[in-house]
This record gives structure tokens, C-alpha cells and sequence, in this order.
């Protein structure tokens, strides 16, 4: 079978840079070491990499505005989708070319329609990320090598795997408190909670479906232990599943 350079560059990439912390390691060897680390280990760390190529293959084929717009998180077959786009049909698009990546399990589109983000605006971002995955590093209460942070027009998303309510808490609220944020969303499961395949042609779409509701900062009570007393972040087994446009 014939594998396009693009994604044979773009699996080699993702597998020597992929999932390290700031400032903690470089190399393969550490890069091995990490993604042996996360739930599922290396062997879900590869699928996950590989997924990434093949998704950004398709997208890169399709249209490189949109490659360039969209972006994507990988963590056990589950696929979020961020960025601003101006063509509603890119939306549409990504999700769809996301879906037939081998591998995907699930789909959650949060892409934007609207203006294209700004060199400001882009470089807050991607600011605003840094600090919160700097934070979580040094946090010894957050197992930071599990979450994965991506901002996009100052609302912050986090994916991945908690080991309970009270770790998950606490990475909300840190990146709560991080200047420059808007809003908090997290589509992270806790550690154990199995993945339920959806259907193919199906994703999780916060336009129309019920999903893990935005955490905004000046409404969420927390004790001493900074734990929110409330709890307002449904299970990821909670989330609702539309069908995609044809």
C-alpha cells in the first residue's frame, strides 16, 4: 500500500514531539517514556499519533486553508476539533474527513465560524496554553502528563483523563485563574470510564447536543481545597451524540 509523504512526515513528526510536557523532556526515549506513562500506554500513544496523521492527510488534501485553520486533540480514539473558520463548509468537512481516520472513536467538534483570529490573538492563545500547561507540570495534585490544553479566542479546552473529581477540579480551577481566559471546557473522562464507540457519522456537536457546559469564571463556588463545591462537569458518558450533515 502507498502511504502519501505528507503522512509519512507527519507520523514522524508526532511521534518524536508529541505529548511532552513544557521544559520537562526531549528525545524519543523521553517521548517513550511519557506516552508509556498515560492511561493506555505507548501502544495508545502510537494509535493516537497515527490517527493525527492520517486526519491531518485528509484535511491537508482537501484544502490547505482549512489544514491551516482547524485543529486537532488525540487521546484514545477520542478526536476534538477546534479553530475559526470563515467557510461553514469547512466545518463540516473536517468533521467528516475526521471520522474516517482508522481508529476514531469519537468526534467533537468545536469548531468556530467566523472571522480568522489575529497574529495577537493566535499568539494569546497560544500563550494563555503554555501558562496553564507550565502550571499543571508543577502542580503535584494534577497529573499534568494526562491533559491536553488547547485555546482558542481566549476559551480554554481540556482533554484527557482524571483520576478522580477532585484532580479534575483542580485543573479547572487552575486554568480558570489564568489571565486571559474566558471559558473552561473539559471534555476530560476519568481513568477507568470506558470509551463507548459512537456510531460512524455521528459527533459530538455543542451547536445542537447536550455537552459539558462551559465553566465560567465569576459563577462556580470552591472550599479551601479550591474543589468545586457544586458539581457542574458531567461525565463524558454523558455527552449526546447528533448525526452529522450528508
Amino acid at each position: 500500500m502507498t502511504r502519501s509523504p505528507f503522512l509519512a512526515f507527519i507520523l514522524a513528526s508526532s511521534l518524536l514531539t508529541a505529548c511532552v510536557p513544557v521544559g520537562i523532556a526531549t528525545g524519543v526515549g523521553a517521548t517513550a517514556g511519557i506516552a508509556a506513562g498515560k492511561e493506555g500506554g505507548f501502544k495508545a500513544a502510537v494509535s493516537d499519533t497515527a490517527i493525527r496523521a492520517r486526519i491531518n492527510d485528509y484535511w491537508f488534501k482537501y484544502d490547505t486553508e482549512m489544514f491551516s485553520k482547524v485543529k486537532l486533540t488525540v487521546d484514545q480514539g477520542r478526536v476534538l476539533l477546534t479553530g475559526v473558520v470563515q467557510k461553514p463548509e469547512h466545518r463540516v468537512e473536517a468533521v467528516r474527513l475526521a471520522w474516517q481516520a482508522k481508529g476514531v472513536k469519537q468526534v467533537i467538534n468545536e469548531i468556530q465560524i467566523g472571522n480568522a483570529q489575529s497574529f495577537g490573538s493566535f499568539a494569546t492563545d497560544k500563550w494563555i496554553s503554555s501558562q496553564i500547561r507550565t502550571q499543571m507540570v508543577f502542580n503535584k495534585n494534577i497529573q499534568s502528563i494526562n491533559y491536553s490544553v488547547d485555546t482558542v479566542k481566549g476559551v480554554v479546552y481540556l482533554m484527557g483523563v482524571a483520576q478522580d473529581q477532585i484532580e479534575l477540579n483542580r485543573a479547572i480551577r487552575l486554568a480558570q485563574k489564568t489571565k486571559g481566559v474566558k471559558q473552561v471546557v473539559s471534555y476530560v473522562k476519568m481513568v477507568g470510564e470506558p470509551i463507548v464507540k459512537s456510531a460512524n457519522g455521528q459527533t459530538v456537536d455543542p451547536a445542537s447536543a447536550s455537552v459539558p457546559q462551559p465553566l465560567n469564571n465569576d459563577n462556580t463556588s470552591y472550599n479551601s481545597d479550591g474543589m468545586i463545591t457544586a458539581p457542574i462537569v458531567p461525565s463524558s458518558s454523558d455527552i449526546q451524540t447528533e448525526t452529522l450533515p450528508p
